[in-house]
């Protein structure tokens, strides 16, 4: 058998409910449309059904869409994602599935990745694959989410959590992190970053990020920390203090630490262990630089201290990390002329 019939794309299948947003449907199919490998073969394929046979969806705009594929389709996913919906009846109600809805959710195969945007992580609820399990969804529907499925274990503070096989995120923007999680974790930061950029969206937001801001939002006219934040990225690989950066905006470190965390969601010192994950990331993925050498120039010194936040971010050692994802950067770095 040749290399081209043995290659299958991973198959993503959007389940569109009555009443879905049309913003967080189309989510699934920008970010995972994208990847191509360096044959220029797309790395997922994206098909959207319905749970009744093919035919028009309504949505909670003044249009409907017209679905291709009809519940069938989930035995065929490899992924499936339930976007959002504003018409979920018993399920938002009284955490009950209708038949149609679990009939249709029957055909997906033991073993198949489920995620969930926004509210769609109550049908995920509903049919029993969250029972015991962490979940998170839009802030102003956790404490209704929770009085429904108290089995659940809810985060309402984060954007989205990977527990495995199943993965949950807030509401809109936040399921495209979380959709980018996932092509991160497929194929590595380079082909994830490659997507992001051709989205023109940030290549990566933290799942325990803060989903929204406590207080207000500062006044444009007063500082920000924009400046010390492109100042610290241009020298990660150096010792980095908080009043260093505080310095960069002429505040105080108290004043700075409360305006970094009212701008990014988290402290400064959170947001510089993020970046340098990033980075030692990069450098794992696309360059020969030994562990140590990634340690330095990463900004975490030593390869214990690297191994140690590493393992705590991804779940996985520096050797291991490059192992998995090294052959999937170096041909996803090559230019791809899709846009």
């Amino acid at each position: 058998m040749s290399s081209a019939q043995e290659f299958r794309p991973h198959r993503v299948v959007v389940l569109a409910l009555d009443g879905l947003l049309p913003f967080e449907l189309g989510i699934p199919h920008r970010i995972f449309g994208r990847p191509k490998d360096d044959a220029g073969r797309r790395l997922y394929e994206v098909v959207t059904c319905s749970v009744r046979p093919p035919g028009p969806v309504q949505t909670d705009a003044d249009f409907s869409i017209e679905v291709a594929h009809g519940p069938e389709a989930l035995a065929t996913a490899d992924t499936v994602i339930v976007p959002a919906s504003y018409e979920l009846g018993p399920v938002f109600e009284e955490g009950r599935l209708t038949d149609e809805l679990a009939a249709a959710l029957a055909r997906i195969r033991p073993g198949t990745r489920l995620a969930s945007i926004c509210t769609g992580v109550y049908v995920l609820a509903a049919a029993g694959y969250l029972d015991g399990r962490p979940a998170t969804t839009h802030w102003a529907d956790a404490e209704h989410f929770q009085r429904l499925f108290p089995r659940i274990d809810v985060d309402a503070d984060v954007l989205f959590i990977d527990d495995g096989d199943v993965l949950t995120s807030a509401g809109v923007a936040a399921g495209i992190d979380l959709c980018l999680h996932m092509v991160r974790r497929d194929h590595g930061t380079a082909v994830a970053n490659d997507v992001a950029r051709r989205t023109v969206v940030p290549p990566h937001r933290d799942g325990g990020q803060a989903q929204y801001i406590h207080r207000p939002v500062p006044d444009p006219q007063l500082a920000t920390t924009t400046a010390a934040r492109a100042w610290a990225l241009g020298r990660l690989h150096e010792p980095i203090q908080l009043r260093d950066m505080a310095e960069q905006e002429a505040m105080s470190v108290r004043t700075f630490t409360r305006r970094f965390r009212e701008e990014v969601g988290v402290s400064p010192g959170q947001w510089l262990t993020q970046q340098r994950v990033e980075r030692a990331r990069h450098l794992l993925e696309s360059t020969d630089l030994s562990v140590d050498q990634v340690a330095r120039d990463a900004g975490f010194g030593t390869a214990p201290s690297m191994r140690q936040h590493l393992q705590a971010a991804l779940g996985v050692t520096p050797t291991a990390y490059r192992r998995t994802f090294r052959t999937t950067t170096a041909a996803a770095s090559r230019p791809s002329s899709s846009t």
